[in-house]
């Protein structure tokens, strides 16, 4: 039997490593986004193009980037949620490509569906993991923001002023938050490496 000082190390060891690669994640993240909202700004209303390309990306993106986090967590709790979130993403990247066909409201409706899909488990991941990691607030923040973004895309998406550009304000936030995140995940390292 282990002794309780060596399950703690263990544990404080996992949490440093799963913290250190979920902190990499978010920034690489970020930028993305960042980058993605910039592209999109600039070309929404220029090329159709660029901006389907864009817009099936973003999702698959997610697909990716859910990927790596399941990586980064290869102990511990289920990753059912997360799996569950590269099938709606995979999805969603599918139905972005055939609802452009129709016309930018019904993107915005698909893109409103996945908003509120991958919100609800952003929440329940960032609940799950604030014993472990701790600071998880600003991801359970986005999680309910996204709920609600999604909500807004769905009920506004036949207003004429609304856009694809629209869509550029809710990846802002998503990389707003996902820096927020990386920065509070480097002071979790901080603290658990120095007890």
């Amino acid at each position: 039997m282990s002794s309780p000082s060596f399950s703690n190390a263990v544990t404080d060891s996992h949490a440093v490593t799963t913290a250190r690669s979920l902190r990499n994640l978010y920034f690489v993240r970020a930028a993305f986004s960042v980058c993605w909202v910039i592209l999109t700004v600039l070309f929404a209303q220029k090329s159709a193009g660029i901006t389907t390309v864009l817009l099936v990306i973003y999702p698959a993106w997610d697909v990716v980037g859910t990927l790596i986090d399941i990586r980064a967590n290869r102990g511990g709790a289920s990753k059912v949620p997360q799996y569950v979130n590269v099938v709606i993403s995979i999805v969603t990247a599918i139905a972005v490509g055939i609802a452009l066909q129709r016309g930018i409201p019904e993107t915005l409706v698909v893109f409103g569906i996945w908003a509120i899909l991958t919100g609800l488990i952003q929440l329940i991941l960032g609940i799950r993991r604030r014993q472990l990691l701790g600071g998880q607030w600003p991801m359970i923040i986005s999680g309910g923001q996204s709920i609600i973004g999604g909500g807004s895309f769905i009920a506004l998406a036949h207003d004429p002023t609304m856009g694809i550009s629209s869509l550029a304000g809710y990846a802002a936030f998503g990389a707003f938050y996902y820096l927020v995140s990386a920065f509070r995940l480097s002071k979790t390292v901080n603290r658990i490496a120095a007890a």
